[in-house]
């Protein structure tokens, strides 16, 4: 899969699940959505996400507040 394939979807909204230090594909495409902002975060882009929420963060702020509400 790379930026130029055409079968991605309508959408091109990726569905991963969330790992300790990596991520698996489950629906292939070009982006995820940050769970704070519902900002797109390109999957070349994606470095913050939670295992345990199974959601992605458009960066360290977005994380950080996330995981000051769940404690």
């Amino acid at each position: 899969m790379n930026a130029h394939d055409r079968n991605l979807g309508a959408q091109d909204l990726a569905k991963l699940h969330y790992g300790d230090g990596d991520y698996a594909v489950l629906r292939p495409g070009r982006h995820v959505l940050c769970a704070v902002t519902g900002q797109k975060i390109p999957l070349e882009q994606l470095r913050y996400w939670s295992a345990e929420l199974q959601e992605a963060y458009a960066g360290p702020t977005e994380a950080l507040k996330r995981w000051q509400e769940t404690r």
